[in-house]
């Protein structure tokens, strides 16, 4: 077997603080007291949420130095975000019952007032420079210039930053704004991720993670959990919604499917990932191969046959008892026809035994047909479908009553959407479902 290059993997993390963390220089240097400003969000603080990248950190260790745009000579509030200083005012930062009002209510320390110099700036922990400018941009920017949101030319990556530091520092109003302008966004390119990326559209189930693939998978997964942090039902399910039609043809967004539903326990997102990847590759946890070291994420290719998905040792067995559990639950609906209540015409005009006979009769039948067995055995929503499409095919020639018919085919209809409903629970660790 021929091993490609390994893949990069796609490892998502929390990048979106529940919380502003607001510390002066002073007591960033010589205190671990801090301002904190209350902020109620949806995402509990972990460990993801609380990492500091390398990157962040080796930027603040930097000499500051004064923002281009947004250092304004008669600025009355210095902030540092990173390595760089904004000079803006504080009259702006307090509108909206922002976070930042409170804070400059605050009694002053021994080491003077803050925010007044370059030397004793007030330091905001957690955001890039970048996200801030943004959010700046958002604050200061106008009315023409905001019109571009609505334009073809729109920065989805800004307005994703102007949501993500507005809702940190609760400016409200700008936030709903951002997040109106990123489902706006949303709704007018239908495949926002790649219009143009024409390497991915030649190529759907391009094996190597192109940059351009990295970079639409971070977006997918920047905008589910700017969506989770705001509560943002309409964007979470237009999210959703994206993420299953593009499972379909790349095992990289049924992974990231996966990983995002596990994160954020997304239900609705969770049984149809856990099925794509259970039914698309073979799924094995990380290692060495080939004097390789494999982690999660990766993705190699083979021979022939499914690719190899390198999972975490939880979603594995998920997968697994997902086999398991779907596997034993067509044995028990092939063995029983789904039930449903006769005509009461069918017992006036026929005998209701016959046609309880001839719909017991199709279904043995139609169970073990080479369509249904060319399908895996845990691939229960497939196998219905083709019994779906095979009952439509029988015609009249059968001793079913024409609405007893008609309520059989209902009955199976009612069956897939009871497994769709039920799907997340069959990828559980433990117990029987």
């Amino acid at each position: 077997m021929t091993m490609e290059g390994p893949v990069t993997p796609f490892v998502p993390l929390n990048e979106f603080s529940p919380e502003p963390d607001i510390v002066t220089e002073d007591q960033h240097t010589h205190s671990p007291v801090r301002k904190r400003a209350r902020h109620t969000g949806s995402i509990s603080n972990t460990a993801s949420e609380s990492r500091q990248s390398p990157v962040m950190v080796l930027e603040e260790s930097k000499a500051p130095v004064r923002d281009d745009a947004y250092y304004m000579a008669d600025g009355s509030c210095i902030l540092r975000v990173q390595n760089t200083l904004f000079k803006v005012h504080r009259t702006i930062l307090s509108k909206d019952q922002s976070s930042f009002g409170p804070m400059f209510t605050l009694p002053q320390g021994e080491f003077g007032e803050e925010g007044v110099s370059d030397d004793h700036p007030i330091v905001l922990q957690g955001d890039t420079t970048e996200e801030f400018r943004h959010f700046l941009w958002a604050l200061y920017a106008l009315p023409s210039e905001l019109m571009i949101v609505q334009s073809p030319k729109a920065d989805l990556s800004r307005l994703i930053d102007i949501a993500k530091v507005s809702s940190k520092y609760s400016f409200k109003s700008t936030e709903t704004w951002a997040l109106d302008a990123i489902q706006e966004y949303l709704e007018r390119n239908t495949s926002p991720f790649f219009n143009d990326n024409p390497l991915i559209r030649m190529f759907p189930t391009l094996n190597t993670r192109s940059s351009a693939l990295l970079e639409s998978e971070g977006q997918i997964a920047r905008l589910i959990r700017l969506a989770q942090m705001c509560s943002h039902s309409r964007l979470m399910d237009t999210m959703i919604q994206l993420l299953q039609k593009l499972m379909s043809g790349s095992l990289h967004h049924s992974y990231l499917a996966m990983t995002l539903a596990d994160e954020f326990d997304l239900r609705d997102l969770r049984g149809a990932a856990y099925l794509e990847v259970m039914q698309t590759s073979v799924f094995v946890c990380p290692g060495v191969a080939n004097d390789h070291t494999y982690v999660e994420g990766d993705i190699q290719e083979t021979n022939e046959g499914p690719q190899r998905l390198v999972v975490s040792p939880v979603q594995q067995l998920r997968l697994l008892s997902g086999y398991h559990r779907l596997s034993k639950a067509w044995d028990r609906l092939r063995a029983v026809p789904p039930q449903f209540e006769h005509s009461p015409s069918c017992g006036a005009t026929w005998h209701q035994h016959g046609c309880t006979q001839s719909w017991t009769d199709f279904w043995k039948e139609k169970t073990r047909s080479e369509g249904v067995l060319s399908l895996g055995c845990a691939n229960v929503l497939g196998r219905l479908g083709i019994i779906i499409k095979e009952f439509d095919k029988w015609g009249s020639a059968t001793y079913m009553h024409h609405d007893c018919k008609s309520a059989a085919r209902r009955s199976i209809h009612e069956k897939v959407k009871q497994m769709q409903q039920a799907l997340p629970d069959y990828f559980t660790e433990g117990g029987e479902y």
